[in-house]
């Protein structure tokens, strides 16, 4: 029976939104498989080990309550990445000793757990984990950064422009980015983070004064804003599975009941949206989607698994690429799980490959040489 640590909560503004995808995953892990490990980030960044109480709520309750308040319960020991070591948990006494796990199943969206972060942690413990890697968290994380790669391979993207903190200090940057949108692709447009998900800091601007809140709104997140273009499209998501020869599920769509899918839509309110998988689209759109799929998440360098987004244009049918997700939503009506299923593969099963695909692509970076004395 293998141990899986699983890492969720965390230091980012799509905390609860892990708790959720976390619990979830508790109740779809097989337990005759399995022994889990329940490690709670807090808000602050403090790893902690959970009860077996809380795991057994978590196995138990469908809301989850023992996830859904993680701060109250995290009266935890302490938890440590070693180098080299894999992790430590602190004792009574103030020392620690080793805590055994085969493989970490990191259920963290967003800043330090989607980033590439917490996987350079494990990378230096020596531990394998399922998802993308260090370079593959990052880019898929920058949204600037994966656009430029796409682009780079001749792949469709929303047009967008890029914004720094330090650009406002210009007295005439307001003047200069509005003639820039109003040149590029005009009002409206959206206003996003750079590297946040789960629309956490995206705004719409309709113009200069919507603009300027929308960019106050999303520099509270990050350093680096887009600015893009707004489509009137239909939202198309699709799940990729995979390691060096990764699939592509038939796409879901979603259609949002909000003026766009925001945070409030995908996890507040249980009327935001419809989500249809999978999608009504003809066969050869379909099977282009998937291609495009493919293509984007091996330009990134993913492994494991990533949500790839698109919108395809109402107004000229053009499909275009939109972000890629490297730790997708898996709470209940997540789209990651639900195409995944739709394509033949259950949610059990499902985490069975995502495991498998951690063990196979750590031990292939194992066997490669680390130093000079080493060379075959």
């Amino acid at each position: 029976m293998k141990t899986i640590a699983i890492l969720y909560g965390g230091k980012s503004g799509e905390h609860e939104v892990s708790l959720i995808s976390a619990a979830s995953i508790v109740r779809h892990l097989d337990a005759r498989k399995y022994k889990l490990l329940l490690i709670g980030i807090t808000k602050s960044g403090e790893w902690l080990l959970q009860s077996p109480m809380t795991r057994k709520k978590a196995e138990e309750t469908l809301e989850a309550p023992a996830m859904n308040s993680l701060p109250p319960i995290l009266s935890g020991r302490s938890v440590f990445v070693a180098p080299g070591k894999g992790l430590l948990v602190q004792k009574s006494d103030g020392s620690a000793e080793t805590l055994h796990c085969d493989i970490v199943f990191p259920v963290l969206h967003g800043t330090f757990g989607e980033d590439g972060t917490v996987q350079g942690l494990l990378e230096c413990a020596g531990l394998p984990y399922v998802g993308a890697g260090v370079l593959g968290s990052a880019i898929g994380m920058d949204k600037q950064i994966a656009k430029e790669l796409w682009l780079r391979d001749g792949l469709p993207v929303v047009d967008s422009i890029t914004v720094r903190a330090t650009d406002r200090a210009n007295p005439s940057f307001m003047a200069n980015l509005t003639r820039k949108i109003e040149a590029r692709f005009g009002w409206p447009c959206f206003v996003k983070p750079a590297c946040s998900g789960s629309s956490v800091g995206t705004s719409k601007a309709s113009d200069i004064a919507a603009l300027s809140a929308a960019l106050d709104r999303a520099f509270a997140y990050d350093e680096k804003v887009l600015v893009e273009q707004f489509i009137i499209a239909r939202e198309i998501e699709c799940a990729v599975l995979g390691n060096e020869a990764p699939k592509a599920f038939a796409p879901g769509e979603i259609v949002p009941a909000h003026e766009f899918y925001d945070y409030e839509a995908k996890y507040k309110d249980p009327n935001g949206a419809s989500l249809n998988v999978p999608a009504q689209l003809p066969q050869q759109q379909t099977e282009a989607i998937q291609a495009l799929a493919l293509r984007a998440y091996r330009t990134c360098g993913l492994s494991g698994m990533a949500r790839v987004d698109f919108f395809i244009d109402k107004r000229t049918g053009d499909v275009l690429l939109n972000e890629v997700n490297t730790i997708p939503g898996f709470t209940a009506i997540s789209m990651y799980p639900r195409m995944c299923e739709a394509g033949g593969l259950p949610y059990p099963q499902l985490l069975d490959s995502l495991l498998s695909l951690a063990v196979d692509r750590f031990q292939k970076r194992a066997s490669l040489c680390y130093s000079y004395e080493q060379e075959p």
